[in-house]
């Protein structure tokens, strides 16, 4: 069962923030914010979610909280991550419509402007804000980008170039995205698997002095996995074909090893055998190991822990 209000709300607008160790920059950014929204939208809300922050950041949330009557935030209990906290926001939000944005600056507040108003002129349900570059990415970061991009559609027909978690949409995609009940969170993919109608909008991401990505190289490549095997069978369908190829392969080898036996010119040796114990060897390791994906992922949908808890919260007074 959906966790949504049953009564129409008054709020017109719920912007979701996740932050996580955002002490240095989250007062300025929720001050940018409201200016933002003050001067498009009557009726609004900030649910800022802290997703374990092991900085000072929920005190300084604690004690902007009198500055923002709009304010709404919740502490997790630990760090579940971006998606985790990014769901625990949407399923407090109570506006008709609903926006995701880092707290990082990231993702323009202005933007938001642009995008409400994409979605007032078309019939869209969701607005996507799709960047066109990130500034100061590296030429590195770009190719395995492009990469994740291309498999992702290969596999599963989605087509994420670009895309963000920066969204604006309406109480029905809302809805429809908090029956979703799975434990393995891609945002960005399970809106898209939702369908609707969505519109899109471009930024390019903007060169924040100072600021660091927390995405490094080991957790982008476990997110491209996630990813892949929560949206895709393929990988698994990959075995068997990989597996009929070893055995045509197989069945060639043996056959051209009879084939010189009879024809009274086989050697001893141990080359041929070593290499299909190395091929078999390695094969059947990779198969193991994308079946294990699988398997891991089966096992934490089968605990059906929740996606979050939820220590502390600042809500409405």
């Amino acid at each position: 069962m959906a966790l949504v209000n049953t009564t129409a709300p008054s709020i017109e607008l719920s912007v979701v923030v996740p932050v996580y160790n955002e002490e240095v920059s989250v007062a300025s950014f929720l001050e940018r914010l409201q200016e933002v929204l003050r001067s498009e939208i009557t009726t609004f809300e900030v649910v800022v979610v802290d997703d374990g922050s092991r900085d000072s950041t929920w005190s300084v949330l604690c004690s902007l909280k009198p500055l923002y009557p709009r304010l709404r935030a919740f502490r997790l209990s630990r760090n579940f991550g971006k998606d985790a906290a990014l769901s625990a926001g949407v399923s407090k939000a109570s506006g008709r419509l609903c926006a995701i944005m880092d707290g990082d600056f990231e993702h323009p507040p202005e933007l938001l402007v642009e995008m409400l108003q994409a979605y007032r002129k078309s019939d869209a349900n969701v607005v996507d804000a799709v960047k066109t570059r990130a500034a100061g990415e590296s030429a590195g970061n770009r190719f395995f980008a492009q990469l994740f991009y291309r498999i992702f559609r290969a596999i599963s027909g989605y087509d994420l170039e670009g895309h963000t978690d920066f969204k604006l949409f309406d109480a029905r995609v809302r809805e429809a995205w908090l029956e979703l009940r799975e434990r393995e969170i891609f945002f960005r993919g399970m809106m898209a698997w939702l369908g609707f109608r969505h519109e899109q909008v471009h930024f390019t991401v903007p060169d924040i002095e100072g600021r660091q990505t927390r995405w490094t190289r080991p957790r982008l490549f476990a997110l491209a996995i996630k990813s892949f095997t929560s949206f895709s069978s393929l990988p698994l369908q990959g075995v068997t074909i990989l597996g009929v190829v070893n055995l045509l392969f197989a069945v060639l080898l043996g056959l051209q090893t009879l084939y010189t036996w009879w024809r009274g010119g086989a050697v001893e040796g141990f080359t041929t055998v070593i290499l299909l114990q190395l091929i078999q060897g390695s094969t059947t390791m990779i198969a193991l190991g994308i079946v294990g994906f699988y398997l891991s992922g089966v096992l934490r949908e089968v605990k059906a822990r929740p996606r979050f808890v939820i220590s502390e919260q600042l809500d409405r007074s």
